[in-house]
C-alpha cells in the first residue's frame, strides 16, 4: 500500500510540474515562411515592373505580375506598403517572354511548345544592406503545339507569375 501511495504521489508531482512547464512556455512558429524582424522592418515599396521583353509583349502580363507581387507581400507579411523609400524596396522589369518549339514529331512539325518568362529583380533592404541583390527569376510552361497560344496564354502566364512571385518572396523575406 505504501508503495502505491509513493508511486501515485510521484506521478502526481511529475504531471503537475509538466503542466506548469507547458503553460509557462510558449512556442511561436510562422507558417507563412517569412523571417522578417518587424522591429526593424515595417514598410515595403514596389516600383512598377515594366515589360521590356524583346520577343513577345502580351498587354495584361505587366499588370498581372505587378498585382501578384504586391499581393503576396500584403497577404503573407505585416508590412505596410508605401509609395517610395520603404524599409524593403523591390524594383525591376520583365526581361523575357517568349515561346519556343520544344519537340518535333516524325512529320517534322512541332509537337510541344514552351512558354518562358524571366524577371530581373533589384531588392534593397535598408535595415541590412548585406541582403541587397539583383537577380533574375524564371519560369516556363509547356503546352501542346496544336493549341493556339492565345487559348492557353492567360492560364500559363498566371502559373508562371505565381511561380516567379513565390521565388521572389522566398529570396527576399523567407531567406530560403
Amino acid at each position: 500500500m505504501g508503495l502505491i501511495k509513493k508511486y501515485l504521489g510521484m506521478t502526481f508531482a511529475v504531471v503537475s510540474v509538466s503542466l506548469c512547464v507547458l503553460t509557462a512556455c510558449s512556442i511561436s512558429y510562422k507558417f507563412n515562411g517569412s523571417s522578417i524582424n518587424y522591429d526593424k522592418v515595417k514598410t515595403i515599396s514596389f516600383e512598377n515592373f515594366p515589360n521590356r521583353s524583346q520577343a513577345f509583349v502580351w498587354g495584361p502580363m505587366e499588370s498581372m505580375f505587378n498585382t501578384a507581387l504586391q499581393d503576396i507581400f500584403m497577404q503573407q507579411t505585416r508590412l505596410q506598403q508605401v509609395k517610395r523609400d520603404g524599409d524593403l524596396q523591390l524594383s525591376g522589369e520583365i526581361t523575357n517572354y517568349d515561346a519556343y518549339n520544344k519537340g518535333v514529331g516524325s512529320d517534322g512539325y512541332s509537337t510541344m511548345a514552351e512558354l518562358k518568362m524571366t524577371v530581373n529583380v533589384r531588392f534593397v533592404n535598408n535595415s541590412n544592406h548585406a541582403e541587397d541583390f539583383e537577380q533574375q527569376f524564371s519560369a516556363s510552361r509547356e503546352y501542346n503545339a496544336t493549341q493556339q497560344l492565345s487559348s492557353v496564354q492567360e492560364d500559363l502566364v498566371n502559373q508562371m507569375i505565381d511561380e516567379i512571385v513565390d521565388q521572389i518572396f522566398n529570396a527576399t523575406v523567407a531567406n530560403w
